[in-house]
Order: structure tokens, then sequence, then C-alpha cells
């Protein structure tokens, strides 16, 4: 039996998107969880929360600890 992975949320693709537009050169170093808020208009919680789910559906890799966290495309 295989577990269905979640599906992005209207948040995550707008802000998915919007990194596969811009590209690596918009991107430089990753996404932080800082600049997910301000592109998706939410709070941090939100914005961590998002970030992870998209981590666990393979759609991007984290980088780095603490404040330092940053998010690549997989």
């Amino acid at each position: 039996m295989s577990q269905a992975k979640p599906q992005l949320n209207e948040r995550q693709l707008n802000v998915f998107e919007r990194m596969t537009r811009e590209g690596a050169k918009g991107y430089v170093g990753g996404i932080s969880a800082r600049k997910y808020q301000k592109i998706a208009h939410t709070s941090k919680a939100t914005a961590t929360r998002d970030l992870a789910e998209m981590v666990a559906c393979g759609v991007l890799v984290r980088h780095g600890e603490g404040s330092g966290v940053r998010y690549e495309i997989a």
C-alpha cells in the first residue's frame, strides 16, 4: 500500500512557480522563511510549516541550521 504525498496548497504553488520563473539567479542561496513570508503574505509559523511540507513532498531541499536555513528547488 503506497502513501499519497500531500498536495501543495495555493501559497506553496505560487511561491514555487515564482522560484522556477526567476531561476537560480533570482534566489541565489535559496529562499528563507522570511522571504517566503513576504512573497506569500503569511505569518512566520505558516511560512515555516509550508516550507517543511514542501521539503516532505520532495519539491524543495533544506540547507543550513537555525536562522541560516535556506530552501532550494530539489
